[in-house]
């Protein structure tokens, strides 16, 4: 089995013999060598397992993702820390590879954020060979690789929020205009409808919106119907939401935003 670097000029599909099943396709990303060079050569000792490329920083793993088909990526968890994109955009990048996240220790926070965001394994980086490799099969054939704590972890996370979003003690607190803006969401309007209905720009409900986005949970305008839809949101708020509206005139220009 070659082992293809993501510098070299030689693709790894030069190295398979002829007819010979791809196996699962894994790249390392990792910014210390000595794991690189120690998951190889445990990845080595597997006919199944055949590794694509290395890399040591996040942008040169974009790079191989583009270049080679992947089915696993282990990922040092030190490569994406402090960017809350990386992971979303890595699974919006290559959908098919599936990331295992290394890290030095797990917490809860941090678990569930990666769980959360498409990671399909968490493990830490003193896992045994054997471990890895089970780890890399069971995620590479669909499964999600999580453990007892963590599983205890996202079970409690998911119990919080569903608590937030039912009790009314807890309730998200929107604005009138917050909820303006939703009400006509749920009605199909575009943000430049929404902008001139509500006396504003459209940059302004962009704004808005991103708020709304993250005191629900949600991510974008279907996510948003679907929740108000679930939660009753605006039929709790009708009030609120209708005498925002009709505070506004009939304009026959937008109307300037107050700043």
């Amino acid at each position: 089995m070659s082992v293809v670097h993501f510098d070299s000029s030689r693709d790894s599909e030069e190295h398979q013999e002829d007819g010979a099943s791809p196996g699962i396709r894994v790249i390392l990303a990792d910014s210390q060598a000595i794991y690189r060079v120690g998951m190889r050569k445990v990845f080595a000792l597997e006919d199944d397992i055949r590794v694509v490329a290395q890399v040591e920083t996040l942008s040169n793993l974009h790079m191989a993702l583009q270049r080679y088909p992947t089915d696993v990526v282990v990922l040092e968890g030190q490569l994406i820390a402090g960017t809350i994109d990386a992971v979303p955009e890595l699974v919006r990048q290559a959908p098919g590879a599936k990331l295992i996240v290394q890290v030095m220790e797990t917490d809860e926070a941090n678990t569930v954020e990666l769980y959360r965001r498409g990671v399909r394994g968490v493990v830490p980086r003193s896992i045994s060979p054997d471990l890895l490799v089970k780890c890399v099969r069971k995620i590479a054939e669909g499964e999600t690789w999580i453990d007892n704590q963590s599983i205890n972890w996202v079970i409690e996370a998911y119990r919080s929020q569903a608590t937030t979003l039912t009790d009314p003690k807890v309730q998200p607190k929107l604005s009138k205009k917050e909820l303006a803006i939703i009400s006509c969401i749920t009605r199909g309007m575009r943000n430049k409808e929404i902008a001139y209905q509500i006396g504003t720009t459209e940059q302004v409900i962009k704004n808005y919106l991103r708020k709304v986005y993250d005191k629900l949970g949600v991510s974008d305008r279907l996510e948003l119907a679907l929740y108000c839809l679930h939660h009753e949101l605006l039929k709790k708020y009708t009030t609120e939401a209708e005498s925002a509206l009709l505070q506004q005139t009939e304009p026959t220009q937008p109307l300037r935003a107050k700043m």
